[in-house]
């Protein structure tokens, strides 16, 4: 099978890391495949915010469990990185843009062996004061809607992929 249609089926949704940090050029590649994701009119209306720093990381796990009600939680689960995509508002396809960003993220890291999930609650986020002024204390301006969070690291479980539904696909000949 080729190795790209391969990978877009064998990807899972990973609820459970290994602590262990993941390499740089690694991410590097990651991000990279992000920007490489198709946009409207090819107007590139994320960003993406590439965390592997402690603190930020648990700062925004935090807010994203407050706005879960379930402070305390981590509903990173324990990944080692986060990579939060953000789009630019005043872009009309900034929702479908960021969302391709999230899916070529989560393709890329399952290519190079390195487990993700989309984690939600990205948009709630950065709509708080406490969002807005994280992205200020990271020098990132702009009118901004969060698309996801995509969590990456080295995976500490195996998952199995549910049956497709029927009817997922109509055919018109």
């Amino acid at each position: 099978m080729n190795a790209t249609i391969d990978d877009l089926i064998t990807r899972r949704s990973i609820k459970k890391y290994k602590p262990d940090a993941v390499p740089e050029e690694l991410l590097n590649k990651i991000t990279e495949a992000g920007t490489y994701a198709a946009c409207g009119m090819g107007r590139q209306s994320p960003i993406i915010i590439a965390v592997t720093d402690r603190a930020v990381r648990d700062e925004l796990s935090a807010i994203n469990a407050k706005i879960m009600g379930r402070e305390g939680a981590d509903p990173f689960y324990g990944a080692p990185a986060v990579l939060v995509v953000l789009a630019d508002k005043s872009v009309p396809t900034h929702v479908y843009d960021g969302s391709l960003v999230m899916g070529n993220l989560m393709a890329a890291a399952h290519a190079l062996g390195l487990g993700s999930c989309w984690i939600h609650r990205a948009k709630e986020t950065f709509e708080l004061p406490e969002g807005r002024a994280l992205l200020e204390k990271l020098g990132i301006e702009g009118e901004y809607e969060g698309i996801g969070n995509c969590i990456v690291g080295y995976t500490d479980e195996e998952r199995e992929a549910k049956p497709r539904k029927q009817n997922y696909v109509y055919r018109v000949k």
